[in-house]
């Protein structure tokens, strides 16, 4: 799986917030517009909580389908949050990185992919296992 880090800082000449509308679009039937907007919405504050702890990664891979996290994904990894239960997190194996369900039963670890093509990790005694992050949301281009 390859990785491309991204930090939560804008760069230079980037939009600010843009326009978030405080109606709801439909995913069913259609329904009239609203004309007025609720504020404005920046992915930076919407998604990172604390911002010396939070990166960017781009996702590469299938594995997590089933989480809605997609191949060419941009996913929010949170740095300073201790992972738990079925966390969706960034973690290193044995010096690789992947992203994976955390799942914890007793003394025994598994991180679970979210498509049945892929077997759970399942760690064994030597294993090196490093939790890099626990995932607060993925951002998606459509085209």
């Amino acid at each position: 799986m390859t990785l491309s880090v991204f930090t939560p800082t804008r760069r230079p000449g980037a939009p600010g917030p843009l326009p978030l509308f405080a109606w709801k679009v439909p995913a069913g039937f259609p329904s009239p517009a609203e004309d007025y907007a609720q504020g404005r919405l920046d992915l930076n504050d919407y998604l990172v909580e604390h911002e010396a702890a939070t990166f960017y990664v781009r996702v590469e891979g299938h594995s997590m389908t089933g989480a809605g996290i997609l191949d060419g994904d941009i996913i929010a990894v949170d740095r300073s949050l201790e992972p738990r239960q079925g966390d969706v997190v960034v973690a290193v194996i044995d010096g690789a990185l992947t992203v994976k369900e955390l799942n914890r039963q007793g003394d025994t670890i598994t991180l679970r992919a979210r498509n049945p093509e892929f077997k759970p990790i399942e760690f064994k005694l030597g294993q090196e296992l490093v939790i890099w992050g626990v995932v607060k949301g993925v951002v998606r281009k459509l085209r």
